[in-house]
């Protein structure tokens, strides 16, 4: 599955370019399975063989970061909060958390949103808590766009020194995604458990 998504990534660069970036970034934002640890390094191999400028793979990418992060932060602002109280007590979520994420996201939004960027899975997700918050918009913005454009910068030089191995940042992020995806499952396993434990 890894293999046939990767290679379709490749596919759409090389054939869209630029604007295959956009679309690849802005799906990467939200909440689908595109890795920007694969679309970013081959980005860079092509930088390192001279059919990408830097300056125009970093703007593209942010540019479709941007898009992907605000439908994502739109889909939490307007139906976040009406969701979460209809759904949200499978998800162990009632109103008393959105108040919590909504005071959270207005007190240290700003690190949350620039920090998440550099973190598999998490980065998939934040945007739309970041809408149910409704954390002000151009802090959002601004905080999307460094921390995206940064960490875009930093998987394009990796693939740039890389050369034709870059497809092996995709395996380290992998790996990476494992290790979060334990985590996240303990410690959602943990607040069951220790919700359980208080009703007896």
């Amino acid at each position: 599955m890894a293999d046939f998504l990767i290679e379709h990534i490749i596919k759409l660069i090389e054939t869209a370019n630029y604007g295959g970036l956009v679309v690849l970034m802005a799906m990467e934002s939200m909440i689908l399975p595109i890795p920007s640890e694969a679309v970013m390094p081959f980005a860079g191999f092509l930088l390192f063989l001279g059919k990408m400028d830097l300056w125009l793979i970093i703007v593209f990418s942010t540019l479709g970061t941007i898009i992907g992060s605000g439908i994502s932060y739109a889909l939490g602002y307007f139906g976040g909060r009406p969701l979460v109280l209809k759904f949200g007590k499978y998800l162990l979520l009632n109103n008393h958390h959105l108040e919590k994420t909504e005071k959270f996201f207005a007190e240290r939004g700003e690190k949350t949103i620039f920090w998440s960027r550099f973190i598999p899975i998490v980065r998939h997700l934040i945007s739309i808590p970041a809408g149910v918050g409704e954390m002000k918009l151009w802090k959002f913005f601004l905080y999307t766009t460094v921390g995206g454009a940064l960490w875009n910068t930093i998987l394009t030089v990796a693939g740039y020194y890389l050369g034709s191995s870059w497809i092996e940042i995709r395996k380290f992020g992998e790996i990476i995604d494992i290790i979060l995806i334990v985590l996240i499952l303990a410690a959602i396993g943990y607040l069951i458990y220790k919700k359980k434990h208080k009703k007896i």
